[in-house]
């Protein structure tokens, strides 16, 4: 999982959906659903977390609009969110998935944020842990010193 999470959309191909959309877009406002979510799969796959994000309300929008398509955008949000560490969220939407159906290739990412988002909060107790130390030390040592 952590492969496909990390693989990316060639520049060439956000560029070329990026174009379609923005076409669509200035002639009459208005972009297909199927520009938009095209748009969506290459933005959630870009390098560049500011991409993912605009994807990611794509996506969040067309789960709102047009539920004919949702297991897709749901499926897309939760890989997404996966890819900016937004773990609470990636495992809500891979919840959400598996309610409307049973699919291994979910499953195995929900394993993947769930084990991601332990690895964080271990990596935040650590640090809290160590600067808890830091801090009682300079205070042994403040209070060793005031006492001479």
């Amino acid at each position: 999982m952590e492969e496909l999470l990390n693989e990316v959309v060639p520049q060439e191909d956000l560029e070329r959906f990026e174009r379609k959309y923005n076409h669509e877009h200035e002639l009459d406002g208005e972009v297909t659903t199927e520009t938009k979510f095209e748009y969506a799969f290459c933005l959630v796959r870009s390098r560049y977390t500011n991409d993912i994000r605009k994807g990611v309300m794509i996506l969040e929008e067309l789960a709102r609009l047009h539920p004919e398509g949702r297991r897709d955008y749901i499926y897309y949000l939760a890989f997404g969110n996966a890819r900016i560490k937004n773990y609470a969220e990636g495992l809500k939407y891979c919840r959400a998935f598996l309610e409307i159906e049973s699919n291994d290739q979910v499953r195995s990412l929900e394993e993947y944020i769930k084990k991601q988002s332990d690895k964080e909060v271990a990596k935040g107790m650590a640090v809290a842990g160590g600067a808890a130390l830091v801090l009682g030390g300079i205070l042994g040592l403040g209070i060793a010193m005031a006492r001479k």
